[in-house]
């Protein structure tokens, strides 16, 4: 039985964690994510949402193998989620996630690769690996820092803590809290939407972000242009600003654009 499904409809890809009864990630579900990302990227997807089956999003990492592992197999084990996780996050489209139940550890790294993230109102987020006396393997502990800030990271860490949707909203870690009987629909209606939109503006927006990330304002700086300016050789462009040049010359509202994601 598969540890994770995916499905490919009107340009939007949806990813659904189905390893019950806890969604634990395992060998097996990295494998699954990774050749869904291969078949995403060659299915013409314009938007991804990465969702769960069961009453929980997912409670991390598979430890049952860890004790009696060596340290150079669990060394490969991470390196290869989190060669998928980045995978995952650097898809040049948008990556909605929608996190229901208990979010924790590895888990929660898979979600904060998500460029946002809708929660439900009763989801608990975490860090339960000090609990165990490790860290948060999958870059879990700088990705909070990166949206919530130093401060909040390290509480969180060192509490193990479940955090509360509202209270991770608050922090700017999730997006929206949304009802949970309206989870789903709420999230799978944005992801559509994004599918619908310009495609490669998004794909920008990513690589620019990420150039911040590493190295502050001045980099993404530097690399905007080399990164910004073949968007306007594109056909959505193309039609955007002659729509947009068209409305203003003949003085009426600009009509909206069906882009096509090229």
């Amino acid at each position: 039985m598969s540890h994770l499904t995916y499905s490919i409809d009107n340009g939007l890809a949806t990813l659904v964690l189905s390893n019950p009864p806890q969604n634990r990630i395992d060998a097996r579900m990295a494998t699954e994510l990774a050749d869904a990302l291969e078949a995403i990227g060659h299915g013409g997807a314009r938007a991804v949402l990465v969702r769960a089956e069961g009453p929980d999003f997912s409670f991390g990492g598979d430890i049952v193998d860890w004790p009696d592992a060596d340290i150079r197999e669990l060394r490969a084990l991470f390196e290869r989620y989190m060669q998928v996780f980045k995978q995952l996050e650097r898809l040049p489209v948008p990556v909605i996630a929608a996190v229901h139940g208990l979010c924790f550890g590895g888990g929660l790294e898979l979600a904060l690769r998500a460029d946002v993230i809708f929660a439900a109102e009763t989801a608990r987020f975490g860090h339960p690996e000090q609990t165990l006396g490790i860290v948060t393997l999958l870059g879990g502990i700088y990705r909070v820092a990166e949206r919530a800030g130093r401060a909040r990271a390290s509480e969180w860490a060192i509490t193990s803590e479940q955090v509360p949707a509202h209270v991770m909203a608050e922090a700017g870690v999730v997006n929206r809290v949304i009802a949970d009987d309206a989870l789903v629909a709420e999230a799978t209606a944005f992801a559509r939407k994004a599918a619908k939109g310009p495609t490669r503006a998004y794909a920008t927006h990513k690589a620019l972000l990420r150039a911040w990330a590493v190295g502050g304002v001045s980099a993404a700086d530097e690399a905007m242009f080399d990164i910004a300016m073949p968007l306007f050789e594109t056909d959505d462009v193309k039609a955007g600003l002659a729509s947009a040049v068209n409305a203003f010359k003949a003085g009426l509202p600009r009509p909206a654009i069906e882009f096509q994601g090229r």
